[in-house]
């Protein structure tokens, strides 16, 4: 609805920078117009009007970017309305109004945005994988559970999965009793190298909300800007960095069974319905709890090594679950489409801070160049 609202005011916009080129011209008299405009200032008006109905399309042609195109228009518009300004200059308000809308698209996604480092991470050529197929020999070594899943999961005889990409919506809060807020998310994991990219957007009080958490050979980052422009979160470290092993690995187990295969990971039987995993990546070891339904399903996930981000900015670890359900086929792997995050302090009862709906997800789509060495991981 704001990019309609907003193409409307180009194309409204545009259209009375017609008036100007009519008039210089002498086509029709404009009466709204007194002082003459020369043939070669109409060409201009004629100009800018033009570049405002162009950004009105670029909204939705090439929504990347719009706001270069609007800056243009908002430019050539301030000035041919500088030239017949006794007439013309309530135009100026107009303009900077559709200023602060390119502003905040240039925030949005301009080349500093979150979303361009975003589409920058998608445009990686990483590393060319082998095309392994996991077979009944790589589950023998593996609790029965967990066999019992990859069976379940599809990934017997097909090829390892050494990327994907999945789009969620859904709904998260910082606290309990906190209002929640939907969102809409964009994520690309690779399982070689294990790197990971996850762009939200969602809406506080109304207000747009850009989340963008990265995991790579540098470690992870967290950032949070409201309107794209405000800075409300911008950690990293080393603490970071071990509760995001966390999610790269939970990401893995429910959406790239295939990589649980990988000698990284160490399992503890624990009964016909669970394991334990140790999971190490760069200078981080950390464990977690499979529990699988009678189904082969995987379920849920618990794992003690992660944190949460206290009021003062520390880091806090919490014991942390996503409880998975709705299952489904895409292509040949089936996965979850729903999951809930949860915390569970010790002092307080669990509360669940995020609800997902998977919308797609595609295996294998990542750029891949020449077979080149794997460069280690490490810690921030």
């Amino acid at each position: 609805m704001v990019r309609i609202v907003l193409a409307a005011l180009f194309v409204l916009h545009g259209g009375i920078h017609l008036l100007g080129f009519v008039d210089g011209f002498g086509f029709a008299p404009i009466e709204q117009l007194s002082q003459p405009i020369l043939p070669a200032v109409g060409l201009l008006w004629l100009t800018a009007g033009l570049l405002c109905w162009a950004a009105a399309a670029a909204l939705f042609v090439s929504p990347r970017w719009w706001w270069a195109v609007g800056a243009a228009a908002v430019l050539a518009s301030q000035v041919v309305i500088a030239t017949s300004w006794s007439d013309a200059k309530v135009g100026t308000v107009a303009n900077l109004l559709l200023l602060l809308a390119v502003y905040y698209g240039w925030a949005s996604r301009g080349p500093r945005s979150l979303r361009a480092e975003y589409e920058r991470d998608l445009a990686t050529q990483w590393p060319q994988p082998g095309e392994e197929l996991v077979t009944e020999a790589d589950l023998a070594q593996l609790p029965e559970p967990i066999r019992r899943y990859l069976r379940r999961a599809g990934v017997v005889d097909q090829p390892k999965v050494h990327d994907f990409r999945a789009n969620w919506t859904g709904r998260i809060r910082s606290a309990p009793n906190a209002p929640w807020m939907t969102f809409s998310a964009d994520q690309l994991n690779t399982v070689v190298p294990p790197q990971r990219s996850f762009l939200m957007n969602a809406r506080m009080k109304g207000l747009p909300v850009d989340v963008l958490h990265a995991f790579d050979r540098d470690g992870a980052t967290m950032r949070v800007r409201l309107l794209s422009i405000r800075s409300m979160v911008n950690a990293s470290g080393a603490e970071l960095t071990r509760a995001e092993t966390v999610t790269v690995f939970n990401d893995f187990c429910l959406y790239a069974p295939s990589a649980l295969v990988e000698p990284s990971i160490l399992w503890t039987p624990i009964d016909t319905h669970a394991a334990t995993a140790r999971f190490t990546l760069g200078c981080n070891t950390i464990s977690a709890r499979l529990t699988v339904n009678d189904d082969g399903d995987l379920v849920d996930f618990v794992s003690g090594d992660r944190a949460i981000i206290s009021a003062d900015g520390t880091f806090v670890p919490t014991r942390w679950s996503t409880p998975v359900q709705d299952f489904a086929q895409f292509g040949a792997v089936r996965v979850a489409c729903k999951a809930s995050a949860r915390w569970h302090p010790e002092s307080e009862p669990p509360w669940t801070y995020g609800e997902f709906k998977l919308t797609s997800i595609e295996y294998n789509v990542a750029k891949r160049g020449a077979v080149t060495p794997v460069p280690e991981l490490h810690s921030a």
